[in-house]
């Protein structure tokens, strides 16, 4: 049975959550403040997803994010009554799988879950072997999910290994965001596509040289991205 986290300080939205989500067969712990929120999600091995408000009271939902992602891979859905696109992008690039705007249906946040753990389940019960993919100081090695720039380990989040691992295996191939979306998401996934443009960034961030000047992920202005071979 999948334990999911809710830290959410409305009481009566953890609750509606909680029940939907038992009625699916989870199960489902629940935290009413950041800090009691960020001990569980760190220190219960069992915790397989978080529903993370935005708005809490003390430490908010971007820090909490954070501080998560430090630690583990598994998926973080932020949920918020704020719908800019600047707050989803912020929390998509702290590393949130997805961002979910109040006041939302109960059932597209089940599915929501739904998918979020089939997807994870997929990308870390697949055999893909020890192969390396070295080029130009870049070392990805599959087997132990790790990359490392001129010999120095860069962490990257799963889905951060996924995108880069699929265009390295692809070199001078062009994807469109749509098509990453797919193929790392999963075709029935229902997040924003604008999430692989913030994942690029961050990648970028962590591997290149200069950012701006990247020299293995480039954009190709009007179709996507594309790994220099």
């Amino acid at each position: 049975m999948k334990t999911i986290l809710i830290i959410e300080d409305d009481k009566s939205i953890a609750e509606l959550e909680r029940d939907y989500l038992e009625i699916e067969g989870f199960s489902v712990d629940i935290a009413f403040t950041g800090q009691d929120g960020l001990k569980k999600a760190l220190f219960n091995e069992k915790i397989d997803l978080v529903l993370l408000d935005l708005m809490l009271p003390g430490t908010d939902g971007y820090q909490i994010c954070k501080e998560i992602r430090t630690k583990k891979d598994i998926p973080i859905l932020m949920v918020s009554a704020k719908k800019e696109d600047i707050d989803k992008i912020r929390g998509l690039g702290l590393g949130a799988d997805d961002y979910v705007v109040k006041p939302f249906s109960p059932s597209e946040l089940v599915a929501r879950v739904k998918a979020h753990l089939s997807r994870y389940d997929r990308l870390i019960g697949k055999e893909i072997g020890n192969e390396e993919i070295m080029i130009r100081g870049l070392r990805i090695d599959q087997g132990s999910r790790k990359v490392f720039v001129n010999n120095i380990e860069v962490i990257l989040t799963a889905k951060e290994f996924d995108i880069l691992t699929f265009l390295a295996l692809h070199p001078n191939h062009v994807f469109s965001k749509e098509q990453l979306f797919e193929k790392i998401w999963g075709i029935d996934s229902l997040g924003d596509i604008s999430t692989v443009t913030v994942h690029i960034r961050k990648i970028r961030e962590k591997i290149e040289t200069e950012s701006s000047d990247p020299q293995y992920i480039e954009t190709v202005w009007g179709a996507g991205y594309r790994f220099k071979g």
